[in-house]
């Protein structure tokens, strides 16, 4: 069994300057999930809906886009790319301080969102070319603690800004937004890759984006998306079924996201220790699969009994979430990298997160309209879908591994595609 290096993730050079581009992405994203909504409303012009659609256009478009970006990092690198894509994210904030209409916004919206969208599977793949196997899953447990803690001091900072309503005030959250973008990509770019990389022959780039055939690889990633719900949960579900169906306070809401951000800040690294084997990814996306099932029973129980019921319930189906966020998390990382293809990494962890991508546009409309909308029975039928993919993810993942080892080190190299390591660069 290979074992855990903590020294190789938290302490090299690499990994510090990876922490330091997680901390001020964040602290920017943080401003800018504060702001927002209220910098569209009021200062644009546009309407509520006019947003909306807007930012659904956006969604469409970062989907569509994500595996793209994905083929053009493994063509040109994973870290050249991201680093373009924090640039690009620069741009697309900065020209939504210049939006007064529909289209002008849906414009500058779906810009921002292809660069959001392709960011996750871009850092995935630049930290796999950073520090390496033994410490891939470690580190980047690491930078997702560092970043919730970075959420959370963004918010602290915009808080003043967005009390004051000042329209100078806004546009201050939303330049300093994209001047985190800014300054992560040029940290970013002396980050030094060590550890080479294999490159594919270059192919048609449509002939590549339609080449992708492995569906264990996608039927994993489905199963996945369903886990990621927990981000849906917690941002739509928890608060509206503590509303409209419980007795607790309203002024619980914000103890229950402390509590999922404090848990993410002190238990990802530890609780991802599991992670860093085939088998202990499985297990941990069963665990995930477990506590998100537990959750939902938590859930639908709280809004059965009085108002001490009510908070413990709420409570515990936070902490539940939260544990199945973490492990959920950290079994998807090694299992997309662990299964991508040789030569194809950036494409296939682009693949491996469009089932990320899918839950934020299901997500929503499955946990407001069918779950709360349907009540306890909601709930408890969203418990049994987390069980069902608990039984699922198991033998699904077993078969990507047989599939692997029967296949050998160039299993997924599609038809077409020649393997070839290229030197490391710095």
């Amino acid at each position: 069994m290979r074992k855990l290096s903590l020294r190789l993730p938290l302490g090299s050079p690499a990994s510090r300057l990876l922490a330091v581009v997680a901390m001020i992405d964040s602290i920017g994203t943080g401003l800018f999930l504060a702001g927002a909504a209220i910098f569209y409303i009021r200062f644009t012009g546009l309407t509520g809906s006019e947003v909306g659609i807007g930012l659904s256009i956006a969604g469409g478009v970062g989907f569509a886009t994500t595996v793209p970006v994905g083929i053009l990092a493994d063509r040109v690198g994973a870290r050249g790319t991201l680093v373009s894509m924090q640039l690009w994210r620069c741009l697309a904030v900065i020209g939504l301080l210049f939006v007064s209409d529909p289209l002008s916004f849906a414009a500058a919206a779906s810009m921002l969102a292809i660069g959001d969208c392709a960011a996750p599977s871009l850092t995935q793949a630049v930290v796999g070319e950073v520090v390496g196997d033994d410490g891939r899953v470690q580190t980047l447990a690491m930078l997702r603690s560092t970043r919730n803690l970075g959420f959370s001091l963004g918010a602290i900072l915009a808080a003043p800004l967005v009390a004051s309503g000042s329209p100078t005030a806004f546009r201050m959250v939303m330049l300093g937004d994209g001047a985190s973008f800014l300054v992560a990509a040029l940290i970013l770019s002396r980050v030094p890759i060590t550890r080479a990389v294999a490159r594919a022959r270059r192919t048609p780039f449509l002939t590549t984006l339609m080449s992708f055939r492995d569906w264990r690889y996608g039927l994993v990633a489905a199963l996945d998306s369903v886990l990621t719900l927990h981000a849906t949960i917690l941002t739509f579900g928890i608060p509206l079924w503590l509303i409209r169906a419980t007795k607790a306070p309203v002024g619980l809401v914000p103890v229950l996201l402390l509590i999922n951000t404090a848990m993410a800040v002190v238990l990802q690294v530890p609780l991802s220790r599991r992670a860093v084997t085939a088998r202990g990814a499985v297990s941990a996306l069963r665990l995930a699969g477990v506590m998100l099932a537990g959750c939902a029973v938590a859930m639908a129980l709280a809004g059965r009994v009085g108002l001490a019921g009510a908070v413990s319930g709420l409570v515990l189906g936070t902490v539940l979430m939260s544990l199945g966020e973490i492990w959920q998390s950290a079994g998807a990382w090694e299992v997309s990298y662990r299964y991508a293809a040789p030569g194809h990494q950036a494409q296939s962890l682009a693949v491996f997160s469009l089932g990320i991508a899918a839950q934020e546009v299901y997500g929503p409309v499955l946990i407001t309209a069918v779950v709360i909308g349907a009540g306890t029975a909601g709930w408890l039928s969203l418990a049994a879908l987390f069980g069902v993919v608990t039984l699922v993810i198991g033998p699904a993942s077993n078969g990507l591994e047989r599939a692997s080892r029967r296949a050998g080190p160039g299993r997924a190299t599609e038809p077409g595609h020649r393997a070839e390591t290229s030197p490391a660069t710095t």
